[in-house]
């Protein structure tokens, strides 16, 4: 939903030599005894991530089962009781997640309720004694020190923790690596950061960062906690992988979206289409036990804080589209103005977003300029919101009670109800400062009432509309954690108002449908992640990438510590194939052949020097030999180095036998796959490599003509290979 926040950019290698002028042909007409496109002879790019304030290379996660002769041993002598466990675990991990997310969506929720709450009743008393500047100050004040405390937080401690994480949680599930988004730290600062932001009334909600914390509690727990104080529980080690640290992930967004709208089957639709990129049934029913879970832990908080125990929490922020007991009545008529509602969301949809994009660059050129000039954004930006929330309501004309009200209801001093006295004198309100002068969520809920449609005037809704517009715009970006969903809500439900008053008498719909509509409808102008590869891509096969693509480097079956040692120190490849020569193949060779037999990763040849598995001779270990060495949790871990590893001159000439740690069926596809359907594979399957494989087997040529990585499918990067592409699409625009 909110990727406009985070911004993925490619450097490409410069090109030297002088262009070759070629003749502009259409692509979609290439001669098949051509190649199907001119080249440039070298595919060199640094893929770049910004995650929060740091730019990070991009890295892929290991999705895939890594099917060797450990991991087939293990599966094979796993008990039924273990492999009972093992599903059980996974239950209690998603029970887990869902209580814990709960737990904290809750403190989240009482802290801002009470600290919003008791700030505002500050300020109606400075108001109540005609002390106006006074009040504002006190705001003003408290806005500034809520607003720094987040800001600090993220900016010197956990980058990562400002936005919302969405974006960072989306790539995550799609197979790229997204360094530092799920530790304890980022947990931390973002339910602290996301107390401060919300409590100072900055134009933000605490929806986008409760997705982020439900995904980073789900992680902490699969891993056994953070980095430096991890359980290292036998049980708990069998988690220690990224497909079931995936799995746990997902269960962790969709019981964030749980949490933030109470909302069990919109939590797994949102991991569902939004967030997650492969699905499977058990999945879904582990998913929906967490936010079912979730649940729970919300309406037992409610049900307690009814009493009057939990301060000035009230209804809380948990319930944001409660309409039960609501009869909606319409007629045919009525689709008119509903289709209309939605025309309009759309385009103000994308022109918001297209603005979005240009306040982000330009925050992304002050935020490169240091941790100050982060700091000074988020202060201008809490002074300026706190002193249009305050002096804006001054603007509005008082409005005289409805004399069928009660008393109690209408004017309101406190810091609920649709009615606020503020300036007005007794039997009048102020329809601006209902909206303005209270939390977020109290301003949903009032804009969403129905039978109220003489409450709001024309000019209060489009005083709150374009000052939410505003305040939408410079807020998202800012160096705090943030969301856009709740400025989304508010921007949406104005102008569905406005237009239910337009309406009036030819209308059978209420006016807080109308705000309920406009609110839907303009959260339908995001984007969400195209999974569609390009059109041109079905033109270029994946031997032509590979072609532009340095030589790939194969190690041996049995290899030489030199050789792996070399290999890891100039290389920053993270798999490499496995082949073995001289093989002699089923059909009787003679001369004997050259085998693939499968692919390494990196983490396993250094989990074997480490373990210095190593032997004078170059012969094939036996299967007791590997046991006593290595346990399929072993090759679990991740995060060790070659720098890490010390080997001494005599065992740089020993041998290293690398067939056990080998998976032997990795995905390979052939060299004449167009890259659109090989596309389609890498990102449905969640792969981190895909082995090229030759068409034609010629004696004495390897057997693997190359790897696809997730930044060889990066379309900037192919184009960068491929000029002509480049060149072609544009001329046949042209026409």
């Amino acid at each position: 939903m909110e990727d406009v926040y985070k911004l993925v950019e490619a450097e490409s290698a410069n090109m030297e030599g002088p262009e070759e002028e070629e003749e502009e042909d259409d692509p979609e007409c290439n001669n098949l005894h051509h190649p199907l496109l001119k080249r440039n002879r070298t595919l060199s790019s640094s893929p770049l991530a910004i995650v929060g304030a740091k730019v990070s290379y991009i890295e892929s996660l290991d999705y895939e089962i890594n099917e060797n002769d450990l991991f087939k041993q293990d599966w094979r002598s796993r008990s039924r009781v273990q492999v009972l466990q093992y599903i059980f675990l996974k239950w209690l991990l998603a029970f887990l997640v869902g209580l814990l997310t709960g737990g904290i969506a809750t403190l989240i929720n009482l802290a801002v309720e009470n600290i919003t709450g008791y700030k505002l009743l500050a300020v109606v008393r400075y108001i109540e004694q005609e002390r106006y500047l006074m009040g504002f100050l006190y705001m003003a004040g408290a806005n500034f020190l809520l607003t720094l405390v987040a800001a600090v937080l993220v900016v010197c401690f956990a980058p990562t923790a400002a936005g919302p994480g969405i974006p960072e949680i989306k790539a995550y599930l799609n197979g790229v690596d997204t360094p530092n988004m799920f530790g304890a730290t980022t947990l931390f600062v973002k339910i602290i950061g996301s107390i401060g932001a919300v409590s100072a009334g900055l134009d933000l909600g605490k929806e986008g960062p409760l997705v982020h914390i439900g995904s980073c509690i789900a992680s902490l727990l699969g891993q056994g906690g953070p980095d430096n104080y991890r359980i290292r529980w036998r049980w708990l080690r069998y988690f220690n992988n990224d497909r079931d640290r995936r799995d746990l992930i997902t269960c962790g967004s969709s019981s964030g979206v749980c949490a933030a709208f109470r909302a069990p089957v919109g939590g797994v639709l949102f991991a569902l289409e939004e967030v997650a990129t492969w699905w499977r049934s058990a999945l879904l029913w582990r998913t929906f036990f967490s936010t079912a879970v979730v649940v729970v832990v919300l309406r037992a908080v409610m049900e307690y804080c009814k009493s009057g125990n939990c301060g000035l929490f009230g209804k809380g922020g948990l319930i944001m589209f409660d309409v039960s007991g609501v009869s909606v009545r319409y007629h045919v008529v009525d689709i008119i103005p509903v289709a209309v509602i939605g025309v309009l969301g759309g385009l103000l949809g994308s022109l918001y977003n297209y603005v979005l994009h240009q306040v982000l660059k330009v925050y992304n050129v002050i935020n490169k300029k240091g941790k100050l000039h982060k700091l000074l954004l988020s202060l201008s930006v809490s002074i300026f919101t706190s002193v249009c929330l305050y002096g804006l309501p001054f603007l509005a004309k008082c409005r005289p009670c409805d004399s069928s009200l009660a008393d109690s209801s209408c004017p309101t001093t406190g810091r609920e109800g649709n009615f606020k006295q503020f300036n007005c004198p007794n039997g009048y309100y102020n329809d601006l400062a209902t909206l303005l002068l209270t939390t977020n969520d109290d301003a949903v809920r009032n804009i969403f009432s129905i039978n109220t449609s003489s409450e709001f005037n024309v000019f209060s809704l489009v005083v709150f509309f374009a000052l939410y517009c505003i305040l939408g715009l410079i807020t998202f970006g800012i160096a705090v954690p943030s969301g856009l969903f709740l400025p989304i809500i508010l921007m949406g439900s104005a102008y569905g108002r406005l237009l239910g008053l337009a309406m009036g008498p030819y209308t059978n719909i209420d006016q807080g449908l109308y705000a309920v509509l406009g609110a839907a409808s303009l959260m339908a102008g995001l984007p969400f992640l195209d999974a569609h590869p390009e059109p041109w891509m079905r033109n270029i096969t994946v031997g032509e990438l590979a072609d532009v693509k340095p030589a790939v480097v194969t190690l041996n079956g049995i290899e030489k510590v030199r050789n792996i040692v070399e290999v890891l120190k100039n290389t920053t490849h993270n798999g490499f194939p496995v082949v073995d020569c001289g093989v002699t193949p089923p059909t009787g060779s003679p001369n004997g052949a050259t085998e693939l037999h499968g692919l390494i990763l990196r983490a396993h040849l250094i989990l074997a020097l480490k373990k210095k598995w190593f032997q004078q001779e170059r012969r094939r270990t036996e299967e007791w030999e590997v046991r006593e060495k290595f346990t399929s949790i072993d090759l679990a871990e991740r995060g060790a180095t070659i720098e890490e590893v010390t080997v001494t001159k005599d065992e740089m000439e020993m041998y290293v036998d690398l067939h056990p740690l080998t998976n032997t069926t990795p995905y390979t596809v052939v060299e004449s796959m167009s890259v659109a359907k090989a596309m389609v594979l890498f990102r449905q399957v969640g792969l981190r490599h895909m082995l090229i494989l030759p068409k034609y087997q010629a004696a004495g040529v390897s057997p693997v003509v190359g790897i696809l990585t997730r930044q060889d499918l990066i379309a900037h990067n192919i184009l960068s290979a491929f000029p002509h592409l480049e060149r072609s699409k544009g001329h046949k625009k042209g026409h």
